[in-house]
């Protein structure tokens, strides 16, 4: 375990398999399900919110790009952003950020159970530079649900997700051997507010805008 200032934060693996990111879509899924470690996305940070769907992701990389797989219980599944860069933590959304790795700041990849996504180079949770269209393509999504508007309620849903992301996009152009990060499962609009990570958060109100409670990923 890794000591933060929020405390004990999360230390893990990545592993390492070979050219992910030119496998087809059911073979991405397949084989990180086959191959790779489910870890909980269950820190509830916020006595506020104790509503917490079952969440894992799992996680590998190859030398060119960060594969991360999430897998999703809940009991609302809401989407109705549509467009890129649009507020997507407000639907039934997963979160990836990562410490800028060839510099300052960070980086935040949101994307909903439709995938809707939006991506930023970020200095603090206001000052951003999102991700322009081009960028936005080279990060390569798909999940389980089609890109059409949901707002279902009953329990025991389930959804996946999986995002490809370039090393290139962080600055990077192989992979490191270890980053700074954290991963969220959160639904502003949803019936039941949640706000959950995997390594822990310290703040008075939800606030995952905080690199200093980034957890440890070894690229293995």
């Amino acid at each position: 375990m890794t000591e933060t200032t929020c405390g004990k934060a999360r230390h893990i693996e990545a592993p390492f398999i070979r050219n992910i990111e030119t496998l087809r879509d059911n073979e991405v899924r397949l084989v990180m399900r086959d191959r790779l470690e489910p870890h909980p996305i269950a820190c509830v940070n916020w006595s506020d919110y104790p509503y917490a769907p079952r969440v894992s992701l799992r996680i590998a990389h190859s030398d060119d790009a960060l594969a991360l797989l999430f897998e999703i219980e809940e009991e609302h599944l809401r989407a109705v952003t549509l467009d890129e860069n649009g507020p997507v933590w407000e639907d039934s959304c997963v979160e990836f950020f990562v410490e800028n790795p060839a510099g300052e700041g960070y980086y935040n990849f949101e994307i909903n159970c439709i995938g809707t996504a939006l991506a930023a180079l970020r200095r603090s949770r206001t000052d951003a530079d999102h991700f322009s269209a081009e960028q936005m393509a080279r990060v390569r999504h798909f999940g389980s649900l089609p890109h059409a508007p949901i707002d279902s309620v009953g329990e025991g849903q389930q959804w996946w997700m999986v995002e490809i992301i370039p090393f290139s996009l962080l600055g990077v152009e192989r992979a490191p051997k270890s980053i700074r990060c954290n991963f969220y499962k959160c639904g502003d609009g949803c019936r039941r507010p949640h706000y959950l990570s995997w390594s822990p958060v310290e703040s008075e109100e939800p606030n995952f805008h905080r690199p200093e409670c980034f957890g440890i990923v070894d690229l293995v």
